[in-house]
């Protein structure tokens, strides 16, 4: 039996992402710093329940010892929880901004992961999947002709390029552990406030197909639904 823990999965991507991996088989723990929004989530999926918020410490290491105590191990770990950020102007955005935008979306990442590692050490054919954007992507928002260069967004951008670096880092340091970042693309979840013409369904197909690449997929890349990402 596979084990799974989504971050973030009691709606949007992260939610179809567990649906689709509970129906594949898997042992799926919904991750979500709400309980009543998690346990419900999870009840409707056929899921565990497991609360950890991504910028306390304490949290994610008592989630880490709650998978610990009931599964032994990890075999697949989907960093997803993030939030859009200040949603300023670039010269209006202060360092405190960046701070909470990065606490979660950057430092959220590797509190979890860090907490996580020897679970997934222990696991089969561990997989780790971080959910980035092409937001993150410096080729994309540098070329005109991409919808990605008109936002302009700096905290939430960079916290995305910091994102894909953290899972080039990793994946060096860990290859026994599949580490790859995502962009499921402008999908309409409450992040964007239902703004992005791809359906959830379809931004969930990257995280998906990259959680369940096994031993001899790729590591430390960066992938879209077309493949591979220049970033």
């Amino acid at each position: 039996m596979t084990t799974t823990l989504i971050t973030g999965a009691n709606k949007g991507l992260g939610y179809e992402t567990a649906r689709r991996l509970v129906a594949s088989g898997h042992t799926v723990y919904v991750g979500a710093r709400d309980a009543g929004r998690g346990q419900q989530a999870a009840a409707s999926l056929g899921a565990r329940f497991v609360q950890i918020d991504v910028t306390d410490e304490d949290s994610v290491k008592a989630a880490a010892e709650i998978i610990r105590q009931e599964a032994g191990s990890l075999d697949v770990l989907v960093n997803n929880a993030g939030i859009a950020g200040a949603g300023k102007p670039v010269g209006e955005v202060t360092a405190e901004d960046m701070r909470n935008t990065y606490d979660t979306n950057v430092f959220g990442v590797v509190r979890v992961t860090h907490a996580f590692l020897p679970l997934l050490e222990s696991g089969d054919a561990p997989v780790v999947v971080n959910v980035s954007s092409g937001l993150g992507s410096l080729a994309a928002t540098a070329d005109p002709n991409r919808v990605e260069h008109g936002v302009m967004l700096l905290d939430y951008n960079s916290s995305k390029t910091a994102l894909v670096m953290i899972t080039s880092q990793y994946a060096k340091a860990f290859p026994s552990i599949r580490f790859n970042a995502v962009d499921p693309g402008y999908t309409a979840t409450d992040l964007n406030g239902h703004q992005g013409p791809a359906t959830v369904e379809e931004g969930a197909d990257i995280i998906v197909r990259m959680a369940t690449i096994g031993a001899d997929g790729p590591t430390g890349g960066f992938f879209d639904k077309a493949g591979p990402v220049v970033w």
